[in-house]
């Protein structure tokens, strides 16, 4: 398969009727300058098509955010996190775990922080221009992980593709947003190559995009720390959309 079809119905399949299905990489308008749809809109649409929990990943502040970067450090972070804010107050209400996370860009190269709360974010604005390596180790001792997502996808918007995988702790097989099939295949022979832990993301922007990845996790995460051991040990959870 060449081409990864645009008319295609993606809808999530659950592996099990007890699993914990999780999507790991979307995004809202509320942060996300292409975001089409609104935390709350988003997390109805994901409760309607089968999800028990989200991570709210909109492109953080280096890359493709709508939020006011004239502002000071502290005011745009606590913008950017209004998102999940106002996400995780939608799905108490309804019923959809909602966790943080964050697409953390260097220059055109992305990954899915998890682990990091607003406070952490404040106390670090050093993140926007230290080198990437520094960044992903600075995650890692801090206790959280990092998701190097779409590694292979090719775009005009992308510069260069580059590679960590003694830095990252997993890294996404398969993202629907990638418009062939090959960025996938590429991804999941790279974690393979270097043992990595894998994981997919639906990266979807809008309340009728395309949905059916993530996680099935074999237990209900009572805290992202849960999510992230089960991510760093490989173990305890299902790739969906494989």
């Amino acid at each position: 398969m060449n081409s990864i079809s645009e008319d295609r119905v993606y809808r999530l399949q659950r592996p099990a009727t007890d699993c914990f299905c999780l999507e790991l990489h979307m995004h809202t308008s509320q942060s996300s300058a292409c975001g089409m749809g609104t935390p709350e809109e988003m997390v109805q649409a994901y409760l309607q098509a089968g999800y028990d929990g989200i991570l709210i990943t909109d492109h953080f502040l280096n890359g493709n955010t709508c939020v006011d970067l004239s502002q000071p450090w502290e005011k745009q972070i606590d913008d950017y996190c209004l998102a999940y804010e106002k996400a995780k107050a939608e799905g108490d209400r309804i019923g959809l775990s909602v966790f943080f996370g964050f697409e953390f860009n260097y220059d055109t190269t992305e990954f899915v922080t998890i682990g990091m709360d607003k406070a952490w974010l404040k106390a670090h604005p050093e993140i926007m221009w230290i080198p990437v390596e520094e960044y992903l180790k600075l995650v890692r001792k801090d206790g959280g992980i990092n998701i190097h997502v779409h590694p292979f996808r090719e775009e005009k918007y992308i510069h260069t593709q580059r590679f960590y995988p003694d830095l990252v702790d997993a890294v996404e097989v398969l993202n629907l947003g990638n418009k062939k099939q090959e960025f996938n295949d590429k991804a999941m022979e790279y974690a393979k190559k270097h043992g990595l832990p894998m994981t997919s993301g639906s990266d979807c922007h809008s309340p009728r995009g395309k949905m059916g990845a993530g996680i099935a996790m074999q237990k209900r995460p009572e805290s992202i720390q849960d999510i992230i051991d089960c991510i760093r040990s490989g173990k305890g959870y299902t790739v969906l959309g494989l």
